[in-house]
């Protein structure tokens, strides 16, 4: 069986800290076991396919066009810097996922997708009707994702006559060879919101990690400003909180807004980096060492479950472990939560019962945590142009990923050089050599495929489909990709 680390929620001991072990000898090995399970069964049910963006060719060829309708704004300045990162060919890695699952999702019979009332109807087509709906019909009929809850006056502060609210904007019409498509009006809002809030944590991330360029361009914070970036990043977030609430459905209202409260919890969590980072009570600022005020004791604050102790008397493989359930922690806020959190609500959406929600959600975690370790893979092997950001950073930034994580297991010395962030002169051609001494990207990549294949088997819930098999290769090519 292929092991994972679960992450404890408690203090890390040395009796429930074990690194996690590869039963594959090899990634080829693992690969050819991959292609195995994505082989279709049945050549009758399923096809093979070389592109899965083809199942939803329409939804993603007007997924830029009705983001631009919703994040529209009275300011042509911010309406360009938000829009910015849309306009360059990026991943779109999210919202294939939900579009893709969401027609998977609907091979299900109707007879087992009875959890929630299932809005079947194109918004475009349907009735409005006032008022907000109780719970447990929360995706009802006649209750449009383009809807506002409260009057555009009181919305926007001015008469609504003078400015048009971009979320007013209906859907564009689904041609009739959509709708046998399976994807339901609020799984396509849910797509674009996704996307909307991945883009603004880009936005935000590239103005704290200083990044220089972006899906081969210049990013956001030196085409246009540090706090024009941070500005539309807010407004993108904005946008996407209203349109989350239209979605009527608190669960997935609450599963969407709390993805943004992770992403920050990520980011914060690398701000510290790991478990062994020096005090507590300073943080690095530009290179400079501040203090952080002492607490007054008003407001109680806890220390984080992943801190070792200064007191404590640890072995080194209990730190190692300690720092990899960290990282992993950490990987999970900034990418797999947002990937998790996004197919459980398509699922929810679908009306699926709870087996298949969770399996939708242990699909995305396991497939955004095999995103973002051959992300961290990639940094150390991908050039500029190929990667589409600035690659060879995560050591410059300080930064503790897998690869290096591992060759510290072996070399016990590199956590010195890990708690001081890479900051000497020479830390980080030493990090890289030992990197590459001790086979780091190696164990990175068979860590992930461990993570690719945990991803495969839970899409082994759901019926047998073209969408399915779509799924299960770009599970696959995630694994496989060289940007």
């Amino acid at each position: 069986m292929l092991r994972r680390t679960i992450l404890k929620q408690r203090q890390p001991s040395k009796s429930c800290l074990v690194i996690p072990k590869y039963t594959y000898s090899s990634f080829k090995t693992a690969v050819e076991t991959a292609e195995k399970l994505i082989s279709p069964q049945s050549t009758t049910t399923t096809t093979k396919f070389q592109d899965p963006f083809s199942i939803v060719s329409h939804e993603m060829s007007n997924l830029a066009k009705s983001i631009a309708n919703l994040i529209g704004s009275g300011h042509p300045t911010l309406n360009r810097v938000s829009s910015y990162y849309f306009e360059a060919e990026g991943k779109n890695v999210r919202p294939l996922i939900v579009l893709i699952l969401s027609k998977a999702l609907s091979k299900i019979p109707k007879s087992e997708r009875n959890r929630i009332i299932i809005d079947e109807f194109d918004v475009t087509e349907q009735e409005h009707i006032k008022g907000t709906p109780k719970y447990g019909q929360e995706s009802i009929a006649g209750n449009s994702v383009d809807d506002s809850l409260s009057p555009l006056n009181i919305l926007h502060g001015i008469n609504p006559r003078i400015i048009l609210d971009p979320l007013s904007k209906p859907m564009d019409k689904l041609p009739e060879m959509d709708k046998l498509n399976g994807i339901l009006p609020k799984q396509r809002r849910l797509a674009e919101i996704v996307e909307m809030i991945h883009t603004a944590s880009l936005l935000h991330d590239d103005v704290i990690d200083l990044s220089d360029s972006r899906r081969g361009r210049p990013s956001g914070n030196i085409a246009f400003t540090n706090k024009m970036a941070v500005l539309a990043g807010d407004f993108l977030l904005g946008r996407a909180s209203v349109a989350i609430a239209r979605l009527r459905n608190p669960e997935v209202i609450e599963l969407l807004s709390t993805t943004i409260a992770n992403l920050v919890e990520g980011e914060f969590m690398q701000l510290k980096n790991t478990v062994l980072s020096e005090k507590d009570n300073t943080i690095e600022n530009d290179g400079q060492i501040k203090n952080i005020p002492e607490a007054t004791g008003k407001v109680p604050t806890e220390k984080h479950e992943y801190r070792v102790n200064e007191q404590d008397i640890v072995d080194h493989e209990t730190n190692v472990q300690a720092a990899f359930e960290y990282y992993l922690h950490k990987t999970y806020l900034k990418t797999a939560s947002l990937m998790s959190k996004s197919c459980r609500a398509a699922a929810v959406l679908s009306g699926a019962q709870d087996p298949i929600i969770e399996n939708c959600y242990q699909f995305g975690r396991n497939l955004g945590l095999c995103f973002q370790i051959v992300d961290d893979m990639l940094d150390y092997t991908s050039s500029d142009s190929a990667f589409g950001k600035p690659s060879q950073a995560d050591l410059k930034l300080g930064l503790a990923t897998a690869p290096i994580l591992f060759a510290w297991k072996q070399e016990p010395k590199l956590g010195d050089l890990i708690a001081r962030k890479f900051k000497e002169t020479g830390d980080v051609e030493i990090a890289r050599r030992a990197v590459e001494k001790y086979n780091g990207l190696e164990k990175t990549r068979e860590m992930a495929t461990n993570y690719c294949m945990a991803a495969l088997k839970n899409l082994r819930s759901l019926p047998e489909s073209d969408a399915r098999s779509a799924l299960e290769l770009l599970t696959n090519s995630v694994l496989t990709r060289s940007k």
